[in-house]
């Protein structure tokens, strides 16, 4: 590898490991927005969105004069094909943050982001498989296997006493819901990008913050937009945390690092996310993990990188199969 082509994929693996670091802190700013406010986890959903959105947009703005001084070409894309990428993003981005939030409320941190990271491959590689008639494979299979008895440990070990941190049934299903609405952005994407086209990743998560707040702020009002606390520039400075790195700032550098690390490569390093939220559940928040909690853990993040090892498996057959034809 030249020197020209690994700097711009270090940049990348480094984007991506600030960007899996910094979605595992959000369920903790969550964790803390809960101990000290009456906040809802749609409420912050809300907020997140519109933070998120000022952001985008704010760095939307510096692309375009960027743009303009260096006469860049822009990418097009058909109405309709934009319209249902920012349509779906939206509503699958929305659901994706608020089941989680909901889910982190109910079950705890460390849980929460394990099983939605964890249950998100699986619920791609099923997907893809269902509505593009994309092959699993031996090594998908083993994984969405494992996926699954990580899940049933999970959840069958709730309640099981020992001091640890209560795993609920229910949130790990707000867990499973919350990797359902990302497992329909990743197939929507992956869907339209088969044909062809223009895909502004940095636009359509703007406007997917847009319409995601737009939804919300009914039911967001309807929880209570406002918190009740004692420590309400604490709230605050959670929230604009949340908003600024988690949302604007690692999406960004996840979006920039994706384009130049294969999917399989950046599959593994988000790992990253929950791990990070599972040491600063333990270390910060006091949440104390079970052997059930640990293994079923275990199991889950097991079966992304199988995933991802197959997905790399299967793009070095792909590339031999071209390279003969």
């Amino acid at each position: 590898m030249s020197d020209s082509s690994a700097a711009p994929l270090g940049r990348g693996l480094f984007y991506l490991i600030v960007a899996g670091i910094a979605w595992g802190t959000a369920g903790a700013a969550a964790s803390l927005v809960f101990l000290v406010s009456d906040l809802g986890p749609l409420a912050l959903s809300f907020w997140r969105c519109v933070g998120g959105l000022v952001l985008l947009l704010g760095a939307l703005a510096v692309r375009r004069r960027r743009r303009q001084r260096r006469r860049t070409p822009r990418v097009v894309e058909s109405r309709r094909r934009r319209l249902l990428r920012i349509l779906g993003t939206g509503i699958g981005l929305t659901l994706f943050q608020s089941a989680y939030f909901a889910a982190v409320e109910a079950t705890g941190l460390a849980v929460g982001t394990v099983v939605t990271l964890g249950a998100g491959p699986v619920l791609i590689a099923l997907g893809a498989r269902l509505t593009m008639g994309e092959r699993l494979g031996r090594g998908g299979v083993v994984a969405v296997a494992g996926a699954l008895a990580g899940l049933a440990v999970l959840v069958l070990g709730a309640g099981g006493g020992g001091g640890g941190v209560d795993v609920r049934p229910a949130g790990v299903g707000l867990a499973v819901l919350s990797a359902a609405g990302y497992a329909a952005i990743t197939l929507l994407t992956r869907w339209l990008g088969r044909d062809g086209g223009g895909a502004d990743a940095l636009g359509t998560s703007t406007w997917a913050f847009a319409v995601g707040a737009v939804g919300l702020l009914p039911m967001a009002a309807a929880e209570g937009l406002v918190p009740h606390t004692a420590e309400l520039a604490k709230v605050v400075a959670l929230l604009v945390y949340v908003a600024a790195v988690p949302t604007a700032l690692a999406y960004a550098l996840y979006f920039a690092g994706a384009a130049v690390v294969r999917a399989a490569t950046v599959s593994v390093i988000m790992l990253l996310e929950p791990v990070s939220a599972a040491v600063i559940a333990v270390t910060v928040l006091g949440e104390r993990l079970t052997g059930a909690t640990v293994g079923g853990t275990l199991l889950l993040l097991g079966a992304v990188a199988g995933l991802a090892a197959a997905e790399a498996r299967g793009a070095v057959g792909r590339r031999r199969a071209e390279a003969a034809a």
